[in-house]
C-alpha cells in the first residue's frame, strides 16, 4: 500500500516558526557541515499580556501597539488586544478588541481612564507577530504612586525574577498575574529579604482563573516589613504574564519589569543623567555567595565608583547598596562582572529624579542584549531618550524611528557605541511626525549592546519619568534546513 509519510524535521520546523518558542538544531554526524543546518524564519504567532494599569480614579493610560516590518512574513495576519474577562467559556473572548493594529511599521494607540481599566490579553499572527510590542503608559496626578508609570506588555512564561520590590510601610507593591489560557494557572510567589527567605502565607499557591488577572499585594503575604525584597514567581501549572507595580507614598512609583535570567555578569542600562539617587538591589539564587565588580559605563568609558567598587551578595539573601548620584550629570549604565568564580545573580536599580517633595521613581532591571532587533513604542517628539551600552566590545547599531501614529515618514541612522561606554542617542526624527512613534534598534556589527528608553513628562514640579529596557524581540526562530526532501511518498 502507498501512503504519505510526514517529515519529522519539516514538521518540527513548521511548529517552531509558528510558536517562536524553540531553537532547533539538526542532528549532527562526524564530518557534517553544520553551517547550513539552521535558517532564521519569522515567528508566526505570539502573545502579550498587559497588567491592569492603575486603581486610581485619576489615572490616564495610553496603550501603543507596534510591529516592525519583517522580511519573509506572509502577507496576511492580525493583532488585537482584548480585556481579560475572567471566565472559562468562549464567550469571555467575545466583544470588540480594545486595540487592533492595521499595518506593520505604524504604531496604533488607544486610551483608557480611571481605576477600573482591565488587564489586556493580546495575540498577533502572520506579519504582525515578529517583534510585536505593546507599551502601556499611565499618568497619575496625585496620591500614592503619582507620576508616570510605564510597562512593556510581556509574553506569558513560567518563571520571573523581580529584585527591587518592597513590603515597607511606605510602599504598596502588587505583583500582577495574568492568565491568557483556557485553563487555570497555579502560581507560587517566594519573597527574599536581607536575611533570606521570608515565610509567606500561600503554601498552596495562587490560582489565577482562565482569561483573568490577579493582583497580589506583597505586604499581605508576610508579616515582616522590609525595604528591599526580591520576588520570585514560578508557575506550577499553566503560564502567566507577571509584573510588579511599586507605589511609594512620597516618591511616586512605576512598574518593575522582570529582570534578565540569573547570570554571572549583568548590565543595567540607561540611568538618566539627572538622577539624584540610585539604589542597586541584587540577589543570588545559587548555593554560593557572589562577589561582583561594580562599574559605571559612562560616555567616556568604564569607571569604578569610589567606595562601591565591589558588591558581596550572600546566597539566598537580598543585598542593596546606595550609589547616590553616581552618573554626575551624564547618562550611564551599571555593569556587574564576577571578581572570582561565576555565580548567577539577578539585579535591578531603583532610580530617583528630583528633590524634596518633588521626587519620582523608576526601575531599571538587568536586561538581555538588543541582539538582532528590539523595539519600544510610544515615543514623543519631546520627552524621549535612548541610551545604548556596549560593555565588552565596540558595536555598530541602526536606530529607526517609525512613522507616527497620526502620520509622518520613518527615519534611520547608524551609530557606533564604543567599548565600555553608554551613549545617549540623538534620535532620528520622523519627518512630518504626528502622534507618537516607535524606536527600533538593530545590531549591525560588533559586540553585544544593551539599551533602554526613558520617557519624561513634567507634572508641576515633579520630574515624572519611566524607563523601559530593549531586549531582543525574538521575532525570528532558528529552524533546521533539510539537506534533502524528506516528505516524499514512501512506497
Amino acid at each position: 500500500m502507498n501512503r504519505p509519510t510526514l517529515s519529522l524535521i519539516a514538521g518540527v520546523a513548521a511548529l517552531a516558526a509558528v510558536t517562536g518558542f524553540a531553537v532547533l538544531n539538526a542532528p549532527q554526524t562526524p564530518g557534517t557541515d553544520t553551517a547550513k543546518a539552521a535558517a532564521e524564519l519569522p515567528v508566526e504567532r505570539t502573545s502579550l499580556l498587559c497588567p491592569a494599569p492603575s486603581t486610581s480614579d485619576l489615572a490616564e493610560t495610553t496603550y501603543t501597539s507596534f510591529t516592525p516590518v519583517t522580511k519573509g512574513t506572509r502577507g496576511d495576519g492580525k493583532a488585537e488586544l482584548r480585556a481579560a474577562t475572567g471566565g472559562t467559556g468562549k464567550q469571555d473572548k467575545a466583544g470588540k478588541p480594545v486595540l487592533e493594529p492595521k499595518e506593520p511599521g505604524t504604531p496604533v494607540t488607544g486610551d483608557a481612564s480611571g481605576g477600573d481599566s482591565p488587564a489586556l490579553v493580546g495575540t498577533a499572527e502572520g506579519r504582525f507577530a515578529p517583534g510585536w510590542t505593546v507599551q502601556a503608559t499611565t499618568k497619575v496626578t496625585a496620591g500614592t504612586g503619582r507620576g508616570l508609570q510605564g510597562v512593556n506588555c510581556t509574553a506569558p512564561d513560567t518563571e520571573f525574577w523581580f529584585p527591587g520590590a518592597s513590603t515597607a510601610a511606605d510602599r504598596t507593591d502588587y505583583v500582577h498575574l495574568t492568565n491568557p489560557d483556557d485553563s487555570a494557572a497555579v502560581v507560587d510567589i517566594e519573597l527574599y529579604g536581607e536575611d533570606g527567605a521570608l515565610e509567606t502565607n500561600i503554601p498552596d499557591g495562587i490560582t489565577v482563573r482562565p482569561h483573568s488577572t490577579e493582583p497580589v499585594l506583597l505586604s499581605t503575604l508576610v508579616d515582616e516589613k522590609q525595604t528591599d525584597v526580591t520576588v520570585h514567581v514560578t508557575v506550577r501549572s499553566g503560564r502567566v504574564g507577571a509584573a510588579v507595580q511599586a507605589l511609594d507614598d512620597k516618591l511616586g512609583g512605576d512598574w518593575i519589569a522582570a529582570a534578565a535570567d540569573p547570570a554571572s555578569g549583568l548590565v543595567l542600562p540607561g540611568i538618566p543623567e539627572d538622577a539624584t539617587a540610585v539604589r542597586l538591589i541584587a540577589f543570588t539564587p545559587g548555593g554560593a555567595d557572589a562577589d561582583l565588580k561594580l562599574q559605571l559605563a559612562s560616555p567616556t568609558g568604564l569607571i569604578s565608583p569610589a567606595g562601591n567598587e565591589t558588591l558581596h551578595v550572600k546566597s539566598g539573601m537580598t543585598s542593596a547598596v546606595d550609589l547616590g548620584d553616581i552618573t554626575r550629570g551624564e547618562a550611564g549604565s551599571v555593569v556587574l562582572t564576577p571578581t572570582d568564580r561565576s555565580v548567577p545573580v539577578v539585579a535591578a536599580l531603583r532610580v530617583v529624579r528630583g528633590k524634596g517633595a518633588d521626587q519620582e521613581t523608576a526601575f531599571i532591571p538587568a536586561t538581555r542584549p538588543v541582539g538582532t532587533r528590539a523595539s519600544v513604542a510610544e515615543n514623543t517628539a519631546k520627552g524621549s531618550a535612548l541610551s545604548l551600552t556596549a560593555p565588552t566590545a565596540t558595536a555598530q547599531v541602526k536606530v529607526t524611528a517609525s512613522a507616527g501614529s497620526g502620520g509622518g515618514t520613518a527615519a534611520s541612522k547608524t551609530y557606533t557605541i564604543k567599548k565600555g561606554t553608554t551613549q545617549r542617542i540623538e534620535l532620528p526624527a520622523p519627518a512630518g511626525l504626528k502622534g507618537t512613534y516607535a524606536l527600533t534598534v538593530e545590531t549591525v556589527s560588533g559586540g553585544p549592546v544593551h539599551g533602554s528608553r526613558t520617557l519624561t513628562a513634567a507634572q508641576g514640579d515633579v520630574p515624572a519619568f519611566t524607563v523601559q529596557a530593549l531586549p531582543d524581540d525574538r521575532g525570528t526562530v532558528e529552524v533546521p534546513a533539510a539537506e534533502e526532501d524528506l516528505s516524499v511518498l514512501q512506497k
